[in-house]
């Protein structure tokens, strides 16, 4: 066991490697312009010391004597094709890393969009965000900054190499023993690193959530004094998170000083070669400061190249993170049957459902039949099942056992796009979109062009909203904030009302619809809710019993099972568990 631990992440990195390399492969020809680019730099790096090493030998009264303005002319002519060979490269590589992280970018959000439920229950929205927006930059680091000083300075190491060897090959003998030993060393750093980079990542997904849920509740957190509390939970995650973030430095931090000593230990013995050398006349005083000016030169890409295991490290743990979320397996489609308009019959036979490994089943032998047109109100105490059961209809999730058949035919036989044109939803938690009245009304109309603005107007109208609208700054073009936060509680319930008024399906999901309308404005959305249920199957949700007495039939949930159904009158009279609730509201009230 242990030496497949040891032996794993090498493939692991190998295959994201392979991975990240798929995605530069299209943008092959950039790429190689950009890599002559870079070999013109590195070129230009092997020039400057065999510049010097003639003149010195040749400068002073030798060979270039009177012809001195050749050598800075030459100097400049080196720097300017370096800089513009420099500037080519990294645009070039820019723009190929811009390019395919707006790629791997679009590919996590539509994947993201189209996981199942379930994906949502497993990841919180903070690890999204990490993921989709942060962690993608520190792949960056791999397609700009590490594949730019990988290349470039690879080249340069070689050009520097090259020179070295033909101007005095026993001393580069000893500049390529540092090689190697490098090589081990980094070899050694890199597993820790890479555990280190893990561990580091899980723990800032886990302090955002934490940032994320003091900001979102920070109504509870002020009126019950958890302010101390928060501080203490993320202080305790930020410690971690220094931590590790030490542990990284040390780890990374090795390699700069022992490369640094190995390049001096390395000095010492080719100076300690070349003054032998030249008591024998086997070196020039021009040969010699080329040398260590090339070797000098060396000191630096090499640097960058020992420095680049960190960074590599990370990058490489946040790419494994972002092709998990690219593989994510997405909504089963299973049938592709077309459905225009459905009737809106709905049969629950026999239908169960479990979350994961629960230890018993949210929802256990539901059977009952909701005919076109009906009205069926779903009622049982919190947990009996509810939401779970309407969330089934979309396709939300699918049922562990047994089958929902809508006009006949069984849900999963539909085309998934066509089944969900079906049905609006309406849920006591309202979600808005950061966009204008009419965006949110006509939601799902692709293009703002093609949102009709008379429907829109009579959706609004039929959920009470007009005079609202009217009021706004730019009326329907208006903004509303983050998730309608520049409406009040009761005008976002309306909104979301007039969305499912301007979908005008033909099955209707309430799920409290009204909870957050005062007596007024309830009375007004809940003889609109009445008119839209006429010819609509309608399931509604509801804890109020008296909101839902003149529904066609109840259904009454208890523990993910069925306990009776019939109507109001009919339920009443049987003294049974919804009695038993009518009872206990109708006294408190």
């Amino acid at each position: 066991m242990k030496v497949q631990e040891q032996h794993a992440p090498p493939v692991q990195e190998a295959d994201t490697l392979k991975r990240v390399w798929a995605y530069l492969r299209p943008e092959m020809r950039v790429f190689i312009v950009a890599i002559i680019a870079m070999a013109v730099v590195a070129g230009a790096e092997g020039i400057i010391p065999k510049i010097v090493n003639d003149l010195l030998d040749k400068g002073f009264g030798g060979a270039y004597a009177g012809k001195l303005w050749h050598v800075p002319a030459l100097l400049t002519g080196v720097a300017l094709v370096r800089g513009v060979a420099q500037f080519a490269s990294g645009y070039l590589l820019s723009l190929i890393s811009n390019r395919v992280l707006l790629k791997m970018r679009m590919q996590m959000f539509e994947r993201m969009l189209h996981a199942p439920a379930l994906f949502f229950h497993r990841n919180t929205a903070a690890s999204l965000i990490n993921a989709v927006i942060f962690e993608v930059n520190q792949v960056m680091q791999i397609l700009t900054g590490v594949l730019i000083t990988l290349v470039r300075d690879s080249l340069t190491v070689l050009a520097l190499l090259i020179y070295l060897f033909y101007t005095n090959w026993r001393l580069t003998l000893v500049v390529a023993v540092i090689l190697p030993v490098i090589g081990f060393i980094m070899s050694k750093v890199n597993r820790r690193l890479r555990r280190l980079n893990r561990d580091h990542q899980a723990l800032t997904n886990t302090a955002a959530y934490v940032v994320e849920e003091a900001a979102g509740g920070y109504k509870v957190v002020k009126l019950h004094g958890g302010e101390q509390y928060e501080i203490s939970r993320f202080a305790a995650m930020a410690e971690r998170l220094r931590g590790y973030s030490m542990r990284m430095a040390v780890a990374g931090g090795l390699n700069q000083p022992v490369t640094a000593f190995l390049a001096a230990l390395a000095l010492s013995v080719i100076l300690t070669i070349a003054m032998i050398q030249s008591q024998s006349n086997q070196t020039t005083v021009g040969s010699f400061t080329g040398f260590v000016m090339a070797m000098l030169l060396l000191i630096s890409p090499l640097k960058h190249l020992t420095d680049l295991n960190q960074p590599l490290q990370r990058g490489l743990t946040a790419a494994e993170m972002i092709f998990g979320l690219i593989d994510e397996p997405i909504e089963r489609q299973q049938g592709g049957l077309p459905l225009a308009r459905a009737r809106g019959e709905l049969v629950f036979d026999k239908v169960g459902f479990r979350y994961g490994d629960a230890a018993r089943p949210a929802l256990d032998n539901i059977d009952f039949h909701v005919s076109a047109g009906e009205v069926v109100a779903l009622v049982g105490p919190s947990g009996s099942g509810k939401t779970t059961l309407v969330n089934l209809v979309p396709r939300f999730f699918d049922p562990t056992h047994g089958r929902i058949l809508l006009d006949g035919k069984t849900i999963d036989a539909f085309s998934l796009q066509d089944l969900r044109r079906q049905i609006a939803f309406v849920s006591q938690d309202v979600v808005l979109f950061n966009d204008t009245v009419a965006a949110n009304v006509a939601y799902g109309v692709h293009s703002a062009a093609d949102i009709d603005m008379a429907r829109v107007e009579r959706a609004l109208a039929a959920a009470y909203l007009t005079d609202v609208v009217k009021g706004l700054p730019q009326g329907l073009q208006t903004n509303i904030g983050d998730n309608g936060m520049k409406l009040s509680g009761g005008q976002r319930q309306r909104l979301a009302i007039a969305r499912a008024l301007y979908k005008d399906a033909p099955i209707l999901i309430l799920d409290e619809a009204t909870s957050a309308l005062d007596s007024e404005s309830e009375r007004q959305v809940q003889a609109a809710l009445e008119a839209l249920m006429v010819g609509r199957t309608t399931l509604v949700i509801a804890h109020r019993l008296s909101t839902i007495e003149n529904a066609d039939r109840i259904v009454v949930l208890d523990h993910g099972r069925v306990a009776e159904h019939g109507t109001h009158a009919e339920l009443l009279s049987a003294e049974g568990l919804y009695a038993g609730l009518h009872r206990i509201q109708f006294a408190t009230q």
